[in-house]
C-alpha cells in the first residue's frame, strides 16, 4: 500500500507534532528507532486534510497525496495586520451596479482557486462551480427566476406578497434579480450529502472575501438560489450534472462605482459563558 506520509530521516526531530495535530489520530509518533509513521491499517482513516505537513516546523514531512504539486510558503506570505483586515473585511459591500466589462476567465479561476481551500466537514471536498459567463445567459435565468414568481401569486409561499414589486420593476425594464451582472456563478453539491450545504455556503464566503482584492464585486444572489432549488424549468437551464442540486448564487463583476467609507452596523452583542 502506498504510504500516506513521507518523512524526511535527515529532516525529522521527532518532536511529535505530526501525531498530536491530526485530526484523525492515525499517525504514530517517533521514537529513538522510527519515525512518524501511518500504519496500513489506518490509512483508510486520513482525510487528506494536510495538517501534519503544513504544522511541520522542519518540513520534513510530505503528505502522500500529489506531491510533486506542493507550493513552499515564502517566508510572511499571507501575514496581514489585525487593522488592515478589519478595513478590508468592513468596507467589503455586496455590489449591485456592475459595468458591463467582463471579467476574463483566468482571473475567475485565480478567485475560485483560493475558495479551493474553503473548509468542508471531514475535509469532503463536495463542493463544484458552474460560471455563467454570457450575459446573456445571465439575463435569460434572471428571466426565469421572475417566471418562477410569478408562480407564487396568490399562494400561501411567504414571498407571495413581495413578489408583484419585483415582476413590476422587472417589466419595466429593470433587472432587480442579477442586477444587470455581467456573470452569475453557481455552487453545487451532491444532493445526497445532507452537510454539502454548510460546505457550499462557506466555500462562497470565500469567493465573497476574495473578490474585492481582485477588483471584482459580488452579491448573493438569493432570489436566483430559492428559484433553483425548486423550479424546474431554471434546473433545466442551469443543467447541473447527474445528482448535483444548487446550493446557493452569487452575481459578479466589476464594480461600477467605488467605496469610500465604512456604513454604520448594529452593536455588536456577546454573550461570555
Amino acid at each position: 500500500m502506498m504510504a500516506i506520509i513521507l518523512v524526511s530521516q535527515d529532516l525529522c526531530t521527532r518532536c511529535g507534532i505530526c501525531s498530536v495535530v491530526c485530526p484523525m489520530a492515525i499517525i504514530d509518533p517517533a521514537d529513538e528507532n522510527t519515525l512518524p509513521q501511518v500504519v496500513d491499517a489506518k490509512a483508510g482513516m486520513c482525510i487528506q486534510c494536510g495538517h501534519c505537513e503544513v504544522s511541520c516546523p522542519s518540513q520534513a514531512l510530505l503528505l502522500n497525496i500529489r506531491p510533486d504539486e506542493k507550493v513552499p510558503l515564502p517566508a510572511g506570505a499571507g501575514t496581514i495586520s489585525p487593522d488592515d483586515m478589519a478595513f478590508f473585511l468592513k468596507k467589503r459591500r455586496s455590489v449591485r451596479h456592475f459595468t458591463k466589462d467582463p471579467v476574463p476567465k483566468e482571473k475567475i479561476l485565480e478567485i475560485l482557486d483560493i475558495a479551493r481551500y474553503a473548509a468542508s466537514g471531514s475535509n469532503g471536498q463536495p463542493v463544484q462551480w458552474l460560471v455563467v459567463h454570457d450575459p446573456k445567459k445571465v439575463k435569460k435565468i434572471a428571466g426565469i427566476t421572475i417566471e418562477w414568481m410569478k408562480t407564487l401569486l396568490n399562494t400561501a409561499h411567504p414571498m407571495s406578497g413581495y413578489v408583484p414589486i419585483l415582476i413590476s420593476a422587472w417589466e419595466q425594464g429593470h433587472d432587480v434579480i442579477c442586477r444587470d451582472a455581467p456573470h452569475l456563478l453557481v455552487v453545487h453539491i451532491p444532493e445526497d450529502n445532507p452537510v454539502a450545504s454548510v460546505d457550499a455556503i462557506i466555500a462562497l464566503t470565500h469567493v465573497d472575501v476574495a473578490a474585492p482584492a481582485f477588483g471584482v464585486g459580488t452579491c448573493w444572489a438569493g432570489f436566483v438560489a430559492a428559484a433553483a432549488m425548486s423550479y424546474e424549468p431554471l434546473q433545466k437551464e442551469l443543467n447541473l450534472p447527474t445528482g448535483r442540486k444548487c446550493a446557493y448564487a452569487m452575481m459578479f463583476g466589476y464594480p461600477q462605482y467605488k467605496v469610500y467609507g465604512i456604513p454604520r452596523r448594529k452593536p455588536l452583542e456577546v454573550t461570555w459563558e
